[in-house]
């Protein structure tokens, strides 16, 4: 059976589920990570709920077929049915492994209570950490186990093109595609992934587990 991380590594290298508008529903890789992908003309709903029931969901979705895996209502229904959190939908990026040494010098880092690697470590296993004068370069495995990074840039060396060369200097740490998670909102940010080589391939919704009280 075809598995979540599959049809990621094959979009990583251009090659899509099928145009058919249908929907393709697959067991979750972890506990941590349900949610669904939009692709063009079909989506993904990776989630160890009953797949019928994804189906009647999206079936009985007042909407065209085509978006009713990204519509509200359905990914209300979704949460309700899993217990689940979400923040929004996000594009999703890719890019390719690069050789050579990065284009600026990073450090490694390892303060587990900086806010950007405990925001990490809450998504994504074999957290690493590195930073740059005026920026934080963090990457891990996070969603069907795709390698993923996020940056940070101070607000006072932005509109630099740091942002830029940190998610360039991502991509020389890995030997695999390199996944992004990038808000369409965040023009700024989207325009840094796609100068420094990141593809859109897609559009997904996290769905996250409740934190539990402490």
């Amino acid at each position: 059976m075809e598995t979540l991380r599959d049809i990621l590594d094959a979009a990583a290298r251009g090659v899509f589920p099928p145009a058919d508008g249908r929907t393709t529903v697959v067991p979750q890789a972890c506990d941590r990570d349900a949610g669904v992908l939009a692709f063009t003309a079909h989506a993904v709903v990776f989630t160890d709920e009953d797949p019928e029931w994804v189906y009647e969901t999206l079936r009985a979705t007042d909407c065209d077929e085509l978006a009713a895996p990204m519509n509200p209502r359905f990914l209300a229904a979704l949460l309700d049915r899993t217990g689940r959190t979400a923040d929004t939908v996000d594009a999703m990026l890719v890019g390719s492994p690069l050789p050579g040494e990065p284009p600026l010098a990073l450090r490694e880092i390892e303060d587990g209570e900086h806010p950007r690697i405990v925001y990490a470590r809450r998504r994504r296993d074999e957290v690493r950490a590195w930073t740059a004068d005026g920026g934080v370069l963090v990457t891990g495995r996070g969603v069907g186990g795709r390698p993923e990074v996020s940056v940070e840039v101070d607000e006072g060396v932005r509109h630099r093109g740091l942002g830029r060369l940190l998610v360039t200097a991502a991509r020389h740490l890995v030997t695999e595609p390199l996944w992004a998670q990038v808000s369409p909102g965040n023009a700024r940010s989207m325009r840094a992934f796609q100068a420094a080589g990141y593809r859109p391939v897609g559009s997904e919704v996290l769905l996250c587990q409740r934190k539990m009280p402490v």
